[in-house]
C-alpha cells in the first residue's frame, strides 16, 4: 500500500512540473515582438501611468535598476513596457483592454521583445547573426540589451511566464523595415513556428495578431507594405491582420502618436477577445 501511495505521489509531481510547476489556467500571457512600433514611441503621457489594473502585468524582459525592475520579474503594467526608456506601445492599451472585458478572476500578462528599426529576421533564431553583423551601430546597443539574441530572450522569458500562466496568444507589430520584400510572411511564418516548437505550443491554440503599418489614409511611409502583411492569413493559417486605418500618427508618418497606439492596441484586443469567445 505505501508503494502504491509513493508511486501515487511522484507521478502528481512529475506532471505538476511537466506542466509548468504552479501554472494558473486564469493567468492569460501574451507574448509581443517586433520593431519601433512594437518598441512604443511615442512619450507616455500622465494617463498612462494612472489606473492600472494589477491584473495587467508585465515581465520584465531586461533589468532596469532606475525603475526597480528585474529581469524575469512580474510588476503592475506601468509604462514602459518593453525596455526601460522605451514608449507608449500599443501592448498598453492592449492588456487594459483585456482585462476590462475579461471576467475578474483572469489577469493578463505581456511579455514585450522589441527592437527599434530591425528587419523580422532579427528574430530568425537561426539566421539572425548575419543580420546582426550587417546591423546599424545605433541597432547593436538595443540587441546587446538581450544578449545578443532578441528571439531567445524572448523564448527565456516565455518560459518562466509558463510557470506561472498560459500563452493565450502572440502580438507582432513588424514590417516597415521589410517593407516590399515579398518573402515577408514566409519569415514570420519561420518565427511563428519556432516559437510554437520551442515553446511546445499549439498554434490552433495560440493566434498570431499582427498590425499593419501607418495607414495610406495617414500617408504612412510604409503603406505600401500592409498590402504584404494582409497575405500573411495565407501563410499563417491562425494569424489575423489588425487595421491601423485612422489610428492617429506621428509627425515621421512611421509611427504613431499616443492616441494611435492606444486606439491600436485596442484593436488587437478586441480581436483576442472575439477569438476567445468574449463580446464588447
Amino acid at each position: 500500500m505505501k508503494s502504491i501511495i509513493r508511486f501515487f505521489a511522484f507521478t502528481v509531481l512529475f506532471f505538476a512540473g511537466y506542466n509548468g510547476y504552479s501554472q494558473n489556467p486564469n493567468f492569460h500571457v501574451y507574448l509581443s515582438f517586433g520593431q519601433s512600433n512594437m518598441e512604443g514611441s511615442a512619450p507616455i503621457e500622465a494617463e498612462d501611468k494612472i489606473n492600472v489594473d494589477p491584473r495587467f502585468q508585465v515581465l520584465e524582459a531586461v533589468n532596469c535598476p532606475d525603475l526597480n525592475r528585474e529581469m524575469g520579474k512580474w510588476y503592475t503594467a506601468i509604462p514602459p513596457l518593453c525596455r526601460c526608456k522605451t514608449g507608449l506601445t500599443l501592448t498598453d492599451n492592449f492588456g487594459r483592454t483585456m482585462v476590462a472585458n475579461l471576467p475578474k478572476n483572469i489577469k493578463v500578462g505581456v511579455v514585450n521583445v522589441a527592437v527599434g528599426g530591425c528587419k523580422i529576421e532579427l528574430f530568425d533564431k537561426d539566421n539572425f547573426e548575419n543580420y546582426v553583423k550587417t546591423a546599424p551601430d545605433w541597432m547593436l546597443g538595443m540587441i546587446k540589451e538581450y544578449n545578443g539574441s532578441p528571439y531567445a530572450r524572448l523564448v527565456e522569458m516565455a518560459k518562466i511566464a509558463q510557470k506561472d500562466g498560459v500563452i493565450k496568444g502572440i502580438l507582432l507589430h513588424q514590417g516597415e523595415s521589410n517593407t516590399g520584400d515579398t518573402l515577408w510572411a514566409k519569415k514570420v511564418k519561420i518565427v511563428y513556428d519556432n516559437l510554437m516548437k520551442d515553446l511546445n505550443l499549439d498554434p490552433k491554440k495560440v493566434p498570431l495578431l499582427s498590425g499593419e503599418t501607418v495607414h495610406e489614409d495617414q500617408k504612412g511611409k510604409c503603406a505600401s507594405m500592409n498590402k504584404i502583411i494582409a497575405t500573411l492569413p495565407q501563410t499563417i493559417p491562425t494569424s489575423y491582420v489588425i487595421s491601423s486605418k485612422g489610428c492617429a500618427v506621428a509627425s515621421d508618418f512611421l509611427h504613431f502618436n499616443a492616441a494611435g497606439y492606444r486606439e491600436l492596441g485596442r484593436r488587437y484586443a478586441e480581436k483576442m477577445l472575439l477569438l476567445l469567445g468574449y463580446s464588447i
